[in-house]
């Protein structure tokens, strides 16, 4: 099992950093191993809406987007950690995971998803629920904790002092643990669901 942990901050060792890794002690003790993609402090521009990935099979442009593709591929489940930046996930993090998830076209379903957002104060669960459409349009079922995913704290080591917070995002990972590996029995015992024929009805034709 395998889980790709994506650090929307710009800051490599700050509170969203230490949040993923309370995570990643917990994953580890539970035989899930992690990869952590640090992307907040990259020139990550946003889609243009070329369409070139529908030829492709990747994003025109060649960054962190596509390096970080064939490693979610991979993965049984995907954490993404953002700051609040205005009530929402800072730009740099929503332009990755924009193009991460459109110009991907590998089978997302029962991929697990999970997100994770640190705020000074306020914002939180908007960001939270922006983070959480990505998995819910792509089939991937959603893994909680006992309370939403936030963690509190301003200054980097801030969020240390959250003691609710931290233990929120523990719990989650070890919700997560057990939610990938009953789908991966469930895979080898049912399979997967099958799904009809998507159908895209246009409200203006």
């Amino acid at each position: 099992m395998k889980v790709l942990l994506i650090n929307g901050s710009p800051k490599a060792k700050g509170n969203t950093a230490f949040a993923l890794d309370q995570m990643a002690q917990v994953f580890a003790a539970e035989g899930v191993e992690t990869e952590l993609l640090h992307i907040g402090n990259q020139a990550i521009r946003g889609c243009i809406a070329c369409g070139s990935c529908f030829k492709t099979g990747k994003c025109v442009f060649d960054d962190a987007v596509n390096a970080a593709a064939e490693k979610f591929q991979e993965a049984d489940g995907i954490v993404v950690g953002s700051p609040v930046y205005y009530a929402s996930a800072n730009a740099t993090l929503a332009a990755f995971l924009d193009r991460l998830f459109y110009s991907t076209h590998f089978d997302k379903r029962m991929k697990v998803g999970a997100s994770v957002v640190v705020a000074r104060r306020g914002g939180c669960s908007a960001t939270f629920d922006q983070l959480n459409k990505y998995f819910t349009i792509s089939g991937m079922p959603i893994a909680s904790s006992h309370y939403w995913n936030s963690v509190h704290g301003r200054m980097p080591g801030e969020a240390a002092q959250d003691e609710e917070g931290i233990i929120t995002v523990r719990n989650l990972a070890r919700n997560m643990a057990f939610l990938m590996k009953s789908i991966d029995l469930g895979k080898q015992t049912l399979g997967i669901p099958e799904y009809e024929a998507r159908v895209s009805t246009n409200f203006i034709r």
